[in-house]
């Protein structure tokens, strides 16, 4: 390299970051030398077929254990965590998850059990996961659980399977499944993967269900209605038993998408609505982390008449006290998954709901609409240009729409969600519900500080009053992050994800 390769606005550091992993390091260099086989070698050939064996080594790069490190730790610097600041991703419920629950879950007991493990050397575990059926089915207001799915969407899919089973063994053909268009988008997936038709219901002006479209749409060849209560837009809908009255007059199922039940727990619950199926988000309302590629868990609790269809094998007490796993019914859907889901996920819930206990749920709900509701407040010194959607307060979440912020400024919420990574925080999610302009979905949760919520607050007014003088900043947002400004449409058209060799 000569002074005129180097480019005098970066440091030594800059240039460094930008090389990648496969351009460090140096033939021979390594982490770790192992020392020699004191046992015979394996064949290889005895361990896969040559189908599955490679010609040649990976070509990996060679590097000292320090340089492994950092380069870890410098790509777990390039995500944004919610140990590292607030993130009011709205609808996916961001809260924080307690140590305490983690170190739950690691204990041997817990971590080390072999999934293969025979009910009779598993009692603990059965009789966790047996009481957290008890909790959710508690908290949901129904008597039977499942633990089976391994995420929300895929307890959507049991309970779209579970009601299609129902009017199956009536001998009825039910082809349609009613979603509001303020439904999360797995709900239209979920019911294709089902072999079912999507019909969309409206939305009314208060943000509810819009009944006369509901009246016009629920006919005999609907399977269900798949309904989140409150919905996305943050709103609780007052007519719930008239939908249900609606839904069951019609010989319909009833399903309660359980994505926003951190909203309500311990103050109502789905079976009371009249709900027939209710699907949990583990990661949402009882601490279990988020993604990253690992697992997630989305139980499902269902009324006495959809009982017979539940997942097999099920968890039983017998007479003795003790716990096995059997299949219980004949007209089940089967089994959805190997084993019995992500024990771990129902450790930290489990962990969770008892540290709380009933009062403790019922507060968290509480905080976590007092915590939107009062950022809503502090936002009401910018309602001209980002005003709330549908109606005057909301529940554990609000949608603003940035339309007006649009035509005034000259900014849209892509360009303020960008600017907001600028001052350290998380967007809110854009774009969704897709039924409102320009939407910002924001939903703090229960465990945010008021001091956290006002800085918020701050940052957004202060990106309004820099846009109202300059749009250009935002519109070029985000400065800071490791990446820029990425051409979004072409990245999903496009994507780059192989390393070259």
């Amino acid at each position: 390299m000569t002074l005129m390769d180097v480019d005098p606005t970066q440091t030594p550091l800059q240039r460094e970051a930008a090389v990648t992993i496969f351009e460090k390091g140096a033939p021979g260099r390594r982490a770790f030398v192992a020392p020699a086989l004191d046992v015979p070698p394996v064949d290889p050939s005895t361990l896969l077929p040559a189908a599955f064996r490679r010609a040649e080594g990976p070509r990996l790069p060679e590097l000292s254990e320090p340089e492994i490190v950092r380069h870890y730790v410098k790509l777990s610097k390039r995500n944004f965590d919610l140990d590292s600041g607030f993130y009011p991703l709205g609808s996916c419920t961001m809260k924080h998850n307690p140590r305490l629950h983690e170190r739950v879950a690691a204990l041997p007991g817990h971590a080390r059990l072999h999934p293969f493990q025979h009910p009779k050397r598993a009692q603990g575990a059965l009789e966790l996961m047996w009481n957290l059926e008890r909790a959710l089915s508690e908290v949901s207001g129904l008597p039977h659980v499942s633990l089976q799915p391994s995420a929300g969407s895929h307890g959507e899919l049991a309970g779209v399977l579970l009601a299609r089973a129902y009017h199956e063994d009536r001998g009825q053909t039910r082809t349609k499944v009613l979603t509001p268009d303020t439904a999360h988008g797995t709900n239209p997936a979920t019911v294709t993967m089902a072999g079912l038709e999507v019909v969309k219901v409206g939305t009314n002006a208060d943000g509810g269900v819009d009944l006369d479209d509901l009246r016009a749409k629920a006919t005999e060849d609907v399977a269900c209605l798949m309904l989140t209560n409150p919905n996305t837009l943050g709103v609780f809908d007052p007519n719930i038993a008239e939908i249900a009255e609606i839904v069951h007059g019609v010989g319909s199922v009833l399903y309660y998408d359980g994505a926003n039940l951190n909203a309500i727990m311990g103050i109502t619950r789905p079976g009371d609505m009249g709900f027939d199926i209710v699907h949990f988000n583990l990661h949402k309302s009882f601490t279990q982390p988020h993604g990253g590629g690992g697992p997630g868990s989305g139980p499902i609790a269902v009324s006495q008449r959809m009982e017979p269809y539940l997942m097999n094998p099920r968890i039983v007490k017998d007479e003795d006290g003790s716990f096995d796993l059997r299949d219980e019914s004949e007209k089940s859907i089967g089994r959805l998954r190997g084993f019995q889901g992500n024990y771990g996920c129902f450790v930290r819930s489990y962990a969770y709901i008892c540290s709380l206990g009933a009062e403790g749920l019922k507060d968290a709900s509480e905080s976590a609409v007092l915590n939107a509701n009062y950022l809503l407040a502090k936002l009401g010194d910018v309602s001209e240009h980002l005003p709330l959607a549908y109606g005057k307060l909301c529940m554990h979440e609000f949608v603003l729409s940035g339309a007006p912020m649009k035509r005034e400024l000259g900014i849209k919420t892509l360009d303020l969600a960008k600017r907001l990574l600028d001052h350290g925080y998380h967007p809110p999610t854009v774009y969704f519900p897709l039924l409102v302009e320009e939407a910002l979905l924001v939903e703090p949760t229960e465990t945010e500080t008021r001091e956290t919520l006002d800085l918020f607050a701050e940052a957004i007014k202060a990106i309004l009053l820099e846009a109202a003088e300059d749009p250009e900043i935002a519109r070029a947002a985000p400065y800071t992050t490791p990446v820029r400004r990425l051409d979004e449409a072409l990245a999903a058209k496009r994507p780059v994800i192989r390393q070259p060799l």
